[in-house]
This record gives structure tokens, C-alpha cells and sequence, in this order.
């Protein structure tokens, strides 16, 4: 691990290759830790730089207002890179757009796994699926809130507990209960938001777009890779994966390291 400063705040990143640049940006359960298994597989043709959000994981929170998707490109300022590629997966994805969009110049390609986007809103389904698995919990107890949300995004919906690997569901509920601790101390900061949001400006993605979801995700992420990969001049669609749910790169490495291989240049 090592620390930079970026726009006032020290993050922290794994760095990894030599090549062209690849950033991956993880999901909001989660930490840097999730792409332990791309690291690897993209180290022989890449430099892959995986960092913590900031107030994530090791990075810092300094309380003074700040964008994620303009730490970005903070990020590769600070490590002297032009353009690099975006890999984000969840919150991470919508980050990766939302920089794509603020940034254009900066950013070389888009690859996204069960992405949501700025402005989106979750559909009355996935509402009512959230309220039948999770139901109410007292947001102060991090521990039921990590089991709560690790039950819907990383076991997904459509499958049992005992369905998935129990060392996942380990990992992603104490990654969890870190990001809870850090969603809590960014409640009290200011953090900007792409205006307009980026589900309105989706074809000015000029950038690849390589889109993809796992198939016992929340149905609604799987329409919206549809959508991002339609309306995005440059989009491909990825089949989406069977057996895998919200945390796609860390639940079925394979199919997104083959994927990834294939599409960054």
C-alpha cells in the first residue's frame, strides 16, 4: 500500500505492471481489497492502480468539500498520468462515469460491472425486494447492516445464503463494515454530484464502454447496463454472468479478467 496526496487528502493505492494505465474504482460496500484478483491478471500488460475512495478503506476524510469523480483524475495528476482507463464496479462505476463525463479528455475507456449512474433511481421492485430480505435495520449497528446488505447485493435476490461461497461472504461483510463506518463520516462533509447527473448524458460517453452485470444481481442494474451500453456510441454489452451476483470482478474473476483483457487496450 502506499499513500499520495490528491486534492488535500492522502489516499491510499495498490499499484501493480507496467503499461497502459487502468484505474479501478470499487464498489461502496467494499474497499481497494476487492480487486485482488485483477491485480494479478492485468499486471502483465498494465499499470493497475487500485485505490480507496476517499474516507474508504485507508484513505483519508480531511472535512472540506470534494467530488469522488473529481479525485479521480486528482489521483492520476498526482501519479503524472494523461489518460488512463476506468475499471469501477457499483458506487465505483457510477464514479468512473461521472468522471468520464467531467473529465473527458482524461479518461480512455470505461469498463463497468453492476453499475449504477447518477440520477437513477432504483425501480419500486427493488424497493420491495430490499424491504422482503433486509427490512429494517438500525443503521448504528454495523454489524446487521454489513449482514443485511452483503444478504441483497452480494448473495443477490435470486439465490439462498448457503448458495454462496462463505469466505465471500465473510470478506464482503467485514469490507462492509468498514464502508459503513466511512458512508457515516462522509454523511457529515460535503461531496459534489455531477449537474446535470450523468443518466441524462449518457452519449456523451465518447470513450470504449464495456458493460456488464452479474445475472443474480438486482434486475434493475442489469437494464441499466443495457441502457449505458445502447445509448453510449461506443458501448458493448457483456452477456451477464451466471452465478454471480453484485461484487462480480471479486465472485467470478474469470469471466471479467478475460473480459478486461480483451477490451483495455
Amino acid at each position: 500500500m502506499t499513500k499520495i496526496e490528491v486534492n488535500g487528502a492522502l489516499l491510499a493505492y495498490d499499484e501493480v505492471g507496467i503499461g497502459t494505465p487502468v484505474l479501478l474504482l470499487h464498489a461502496g460496500i467494499a474497499d481497494r481489497r476487492m480487486w485482488r484478483e485483477q491485480l494479478p491478471a492485468l499486471a502483465a500488460r498494465h499499470r493497475v492502480i487500485a485505490p480507496d475512495l476517499r474516507g474508504y478503506g485507508d484513505s483519508e476524510l480531511p472535512p472540506a468539500p470534494f467530488a469522488h469523480h473529481d479525485d479521480v483524475v486528482g489521483l492520476l495528476d498526482a501519479l503524472g498520468i494523461d489518460r488512463a482507463a476506468l475499471v469501477g464496479c457499483s458506487f465505483g462505476g457510477k464514479v468512473a462515469v461521472d468522471a468520464a463525463l467531467a473529465h473527458p479528455g482524461r479518461i480512455s475507456g470505461l469498463a463497468l460491472f453492476g453499475a449504477p449512474v447518477s440520477g437513477n433511481e432504483w425501480s419500486e421492485e427493488t424497493e420491495q425486494l430490499w424491504e422482503s430480505l433486509v427490512g429494517d435495520v438500525d443503521p448504528a449497528d454495523f454489524d446487521a447492516t454489513a449482514a443485511g446488505e452483503v444478504r441483497f447485493w452480494v448473495v443477490g435476490p435470486g439465490r439462498r445464503p448457503e448458495d454462496v461461497d462463505p469466505e465471500l461472504v465473510r470478506f464482503a461483510e467485514e469490507m462492509d463494515r468498514r464502508a459503513l463506518a466511512a458512508e457515516l463520516a462522509l454523511s457529515a462533509i460535503e461531496v459534489g454530484e455531477l449537474d446535470p447527473p450523468a443518466i441524462e448524458r449518457l452519449g456523451e460517453l465518447r470513450m470504449p464502454v464495456l458493460v456488464g452485470a452479474g445475472a443474480a444481481d438486482v434486475a434493475d442494474l442489469s437494464r441499466l447496463a443495457d441502457r449505458i451500453a445502447a445509448e453510449a456510441p461506443g458501448g458493448v454489452r457483456l452477456p451477464d454472468v451466471p452465478d454471480a451476483a453484485h461484487l462480480l470482478p471479486l465472485e467470478r474473476p474469470g469471466p471479467v479478467n478475460a473480459a478486461l483483457l480483451d477490451f483495455l487496450p
